[in-house]
């Protein structure tokens, strides 16, 4: 019975949940009981809230015994469903690292916005998954704690820097996670875990107590193992927040009831674009092929196939690692030994620049000194038109071709990773190659649109996840999860799954 709840779905549970087949407090320990048979091996998670857990889950079967409903006022439609919260949005009274030493033992002391409406919506905070180091990174080796693998196989990375939610859902640790995405942080780890990930429109949802890397660019995004999971989680994270700045005084978007369009009326009709940057050099074969076989599965569902030309999408990659380390380097100036985290020195020096310098030097890691140092060069004196002002220039390029390409298209797509999930150690010391797993998420996260990440099948040549991405114009979200929800149906009518069951080695070291 354990095992079979940690293999359903998180609108199946909550279903059971609701109608008194199952309590969450079983369903809560039975994803537990899978953490501590896996996590040694897969190491997803940072912390885990055992108790706090369980607390929350009697809560719902108490708020359920006195006859409250999981469809009215008390309870959402997710209450009483297990989540993994990646480790970079804070929970009052849980250690917060953002995968960095200079945060360990920090314990917020209030919660970030998700985390309200999580918690109000009765949805179970199992704990905090591992992350590279402040967000930096595509494989989760960058984590001070140690790298996430991937429950495919071990010896490969789960893509990052959200890799340690990606992971928890792969693993089956968790139905559900919170992930946040910068330049792809939610889509490359959902494509190379056979996961799915949205990143919403910018600021759709709030980023109040979400640790600042890139405030331009930072998103955060509902994760799940289905399209109408992710779809659900969507709806309970979503909306205006008037203590984040930058949050849109908008509706939240009907991406349910646009999920279960698709399944049921398909997509006839719709216009999809295949962006010609996105594909062919730097993409792995079996990436091309999974992607080509998605285009022939919608084209059969009905959709019309049009090629877009974005041509500054070539400039991305090189704008995003201007604008990304500029806004990195100010942002994490705060981390200064003054305020909180990390003090080192105290007793050796006696100036308060010598306590920053040697606290920053032992609490940052390799990749987070490296984005300091290009980011505060480019914005140095001299050097701030000539770096951080032309790459907002590209930016604006990139936005533009959007704009065009969805005069033509309803919704774009390309695959989610040029490459499926390589092993570990392979490209942590060639930062460049580590760069381009970036190549296909990036334009999306510069323009601000929202795009999220489907499994496609698996790669021929590697036997690993290929997740297909869906882009679409801003605030239209509903449009992705329609094309998406539709694709998840084509697919299954062809295939017994999405992708295969998880690699069996992890059941070894089980």
């Amino acid at each position: 019975m354990s095992a079979d709840l940690t293999r359903m779905t998180a609108a199946a549970l909550a279903d059971m949940i609701a109608g008194g087949e199952v309590s969450s407090r079983e369903v809560t320990l039975a994803h537990l009981d899978r953490i501590a048979a896996v996590d040694g091996a897969v190491h997803a998670f940072l912390h885990v809230s055992a108790d706090r857990a369980l607390e929350q889950a009697d809560a719902v079967d108490r708020a359920i015994a006195a006859g409250a409903d999981a469809g009215g006022a008390s309870l959402s439609p997710l209450a009483g469903v297990p989540l993994a919260l990646k480790d970079i949005v804070v929970q009052q009274g849980v250690p917060t690292t953002a995968g960095s030493r200079i945060l360990e033992g920090w314990l917020p002391p209030y919660d970030a916005t998700v985390t309200t409406r999580l918690l109000d919506a009765g949805v179970v905070i199992l704990g905090k998954t591992n992350l590279d180091e402040f967000a930096m990174g595509s494989s989760t080796e960058n984590s001070a704690y140690g790298p996430t693998r991937n429950p495919w196989d071990l010896t490969r990375i789960p893509g990052g820097s959200g890799g340690g939610s990606a992971a928890a859902l792969a693993a089956f640790e968790a139905p559900l996670a919170i992930g946040t995405d910068t330049g792809g942080s939610i889509r490359q780890p959902a494509a190379v875990t056979g996961t799915v990930g949205t990143k919403p429109t910018y600021g759709g949802v709030s980023r109040y107590g979400v640790i600042a890397l890139a405030s331009s660019l930072d998103q955060v995004g509902p994760c799940a193992r289905t399209v109408l999971d992710t779809a659900l989680l969507h709806e309970v994270i979503a909306g205006h927040d008037p203590r984040d700045s930058t949050s849109i005084p908008t509706p939240v978007p009907s991406v349910v009831d646009a999920v279960r369009r698709g399944q049921t009326d398909g997509i006839a009709g719709m216009r999809i674009g295949v962006v010609k940057q996105l594909r062919g050099e730097g993409y792995q074969a079996g990436v091309l092929e999974s992607f080509d076989a998605a285009v022939a599965t919608l084209t059969a569902a009905g959709a019309e196939i049009v090629e877009v030309d974005c041509p500054h999408f070539r400039y991305g990659l090189a704008a995003y690692y201007l604008i990304l380390p500029s806004e990195c380097s100010s942002n994490l100036a705060r981390f200064d030994a003054m305020r909180y985290g990390l003090r080192v020195g105290d007793d050796a020096v006696a100036s308060a620049e010598q306590v920053m310098s040697r606290t920053r030097g032992q609490g940052f890691g390799a990749e987070v000194k490296r984005r300091i140092i290009l980011g505060t060069y480019a914005l140095s004196a001299g050097y701030y038109d000539a770096y951080y002002g032309s790459a907002q220039k590209v930016r604006t390029l990139i936005r533009r071709d959007f704009e065009n390409a969805f005069t033509a298209a309803d919704v774009l797509i390309s695959p989610s990773s040029p490459v499926t999930a390589f092993g570990i150690g392979e490209k942590v010391n060639d930062p460049m190659a580590m760069y381009l797993n970036d190549l296909a998420t990036i334009p999306g996260s510069l323009a601000g649109i929202p795009a999220m990440s489907v499994p496609s099948g698996i790669a021929a040549d590697s036997g690993l996840p290929v997740g297909l991405q869906i882009m679409g114009p801003a605030l239209g979200e509903e449009r992705i999860y329609r094309v998406a929800g539709a694709f998840e149906s084509a697919y299954l009518a062809q295939h017994s799954a999405l992708v295969p069951d998880r690699a069996p080695e992890l059941e070894v070291a089980a």
